[in-house]
């Protein structure tokens, strides 16, 4: 268990950061993966204009040495003793920068940002794409290949980088001129923050955070030369891919003081499924945080979506590759979060007995699409919106409206999965700041007719990270021994009410779930252009 010094032996951990989209939080984990140390600092997102949302590379930088530094302290051990670094962050928020000075060009463009969102309408609606989708379709009728049916219905979205990229490309000159000369590099924050880790020594990625870009061909592998000459994007700058449990290589020494070799990079919804332990065919993970994303494991095949859900590479461990469906739901902690900016609560742990304390939500209806509706509505100028307000209704109508609005976006996502996907779901595991609320958590097995089980730690992001790198590094021998490691959930079961047989749960429900599907429709091609 280490090395012997002082005729002592020293205790080792393994190291995580999980870069969000609010926060950057650090984790120092024991053998039995038992938090020792935790250090937290705040994200903040700047909104230059609207629509526009960026991050600032060297604050972000800044944050990660700050939380590595503050959980190793936090945790009272020192540097040496950290065998391994998981790095797990947001996906699809990138920047670029010079290759030589490692400068970056202009902010990160997060994953929210929605400046690309007339140009991703204008190509779904383009003649090119309806050629592509015909000749996709004739080459799968031939060749009966999954990813040319998936080529022939590829839709493209504002939260892939794809067209941000374009965007960035056409009104940044220095970028441009970069890349005429070979000296652009492009990433994701996990790319960049190994770039600043080893001093301009690595770039490169993983194959989970890869294929949540939208530039990369899950089925071939790499980097999606189609995608690139259609879009003219340059195949030059991006990242070497690499397995998700990887030898990264070291943090230079200057930085912390000693080298730690950094052993995995991960997206953060495959990182968190990999946390939960859901290694095998027909488990599924939902994670409640600023947006819901909700992943089936499909195995060791990409699954070929008609309505949107994104097949993603979970991840790439030795030879074996697991793949993930999702399907997501952007706005749940913002829509509980703009509840909480008008003092509808103080308390976010208050907010599940509001919802108890009136027998329902006296008809009102929430849509939480502050940034549009996603599968399997895709619609990204639907707007947020409170129906059915009348003189009666009380702040505890109001909070019970937006936590049944966060289960019904649960159930039309599960909902489209079980029918896409056709795979027996095997069990349901819940993670998250917003699964701590019980009144979501409860509705959800209501709505599903399933078991769901929550974690005792919401942050399964960090875990997952945490335990790829440790099954690298070898202190962890095997996802069997993972299993073992997992704390006790608390278990939401679907309440029968006696009288009404088997499901009279769901059907209570359904009324209210109608209505708001008709509230979800009235707030849809809201925004359209002047």
């Amino acid at each position: 268990m280490g090395t012997q010094r002082n005729g002592f032996k020293k205790e080792h951990f393994i190291l995580s950061v999980d870069v969000g989209t609010t926060s950057i939080r650090g984790h120092v984990y024991d053998k039995e993966a038992k938090i020792r140390g935790s250090y937290i600092t705040q994200v903040v997102p700047l909104f230059p204009e609207v629509g526009h949302v960026e991050m600032d590379p060297d604050a972000l930088w800044k944050g990660f040495i700050t939380v590595v530094k503050g959980a190793v302290q936090d945790a009272g051990v020192q540097m040496r003793q950290i065998e391994a670094l998981g790095i797990s962050s947001q996906r699809s928020t990138f920047t670029t920068w010079d290759r030589k000075t490692g400068v970056p060009y202009h902010n990160f463009i997060s994953w929210q940002d929605q400046r690309a969102a007339d140009l991703v309408k204008s190509w779904n609606r383009s003649c090119t794409m309806s050629a592509i989708h015909g000749v996709m379709k004739v080459l799968y009728f031939l060749s009966r290949q999954k990813r040319l049916l998936a080529a022939s219905l590829i839709v493209f979205s504002p939260q892939h980088v794809t067209f941000r990229l374009v965007w960035v490309l056409t009104h940044y000159k220095q970028v441009r001129q970069a890349v005429a000369e070979g000296n652009c590099c492009f990433g994701t924050i996990d790319t960049w923050l190994l770039f600043k880790l080893t001093k301009g020594q690595v770039h490169a990625t993983d194959y989970s955070n890869a294929s949540s870009t939208g530039i990369f061909d899950s089925y071939q592998m790499c980097w999606s030369g189609l995608l690139c000459s259609l879009l003219s994007l340059p195949l030059s700058i991006f990242p070497k891919v690499e397995n998700t449990g990887h030898d990264f290589g070291s943090t230079d020494q200057s930085i912390f003081g000693v080298s730690i070799p950094i052993m995995s990079v991960m997206a953060d919804q495959q990182a968190a499924m990999f946390g939960e332990c859901c290694f095998d065919v027909g488990d599924v993970k939902i994670t409640m945080g600023t947006g819901t994303f909700m992943d089936i494991n499909t195995g060791s095949k990409p699954h070929t979506s008609v309505a949107g859900l994104y097949p993603l590479v979970g991840w790439k461990i030795g030879s074996e590759v697991v793949y993930l469906a999702e399907g997501n739901s952007a706005d749940t902690g913002t829509a509980i979060k703009w509840a909480q900016n008008l003092e509808l609560f103080s308390d976010v742990m208050e907010t599940s007995d509001m919802a108890y304390s009136v027998s329902d939500s006296d008809g009102v209806c929430f849509v939480p699409s502050f940034s549009g509706l996603q599968a399997p509505l895709n619609d990204p100028k639907a707007c947020a919106s409170l129906m059915g307000l009348k003189p009666t209704t009380t702040k505890s109508h109001l909070v019970r409206a937006i936590l049944e609005s966060v289960a019904f976006r649960n159930k039309q996502l599960y909902e489209t999965m079980l029918k896409e996907t056709r795979i027996p779901i095997t069990k349901i595991r819940v993670d998250g700041g917003v699964s701590a609320n019980d009144f979501v958590m409860q509705l959800t097995a209501d709505l599903f007719g399933r078991k769901v089980a929550r974690r005792q730690h919401h942050e399964m992001s960090c875990l997952g990270a945490a335990f790829v790198a440790g099954l690298g590094a070898g202190y962890w021998r095997s996802q069997g021994e993972l299993k073992k490691l997992h704390s006790p959930d608390r278990v939401f079961l679907p309440q029968v009410v006696p009288k009404g047989g088997a499901d009279s749960r769901n059907r209570e429900y359904i009324p209210v779930l109608q209505s708001w599907e008709r509230g979800l429709r009235r707030s849809m091609n809201w925004y359209s252009k002047p």
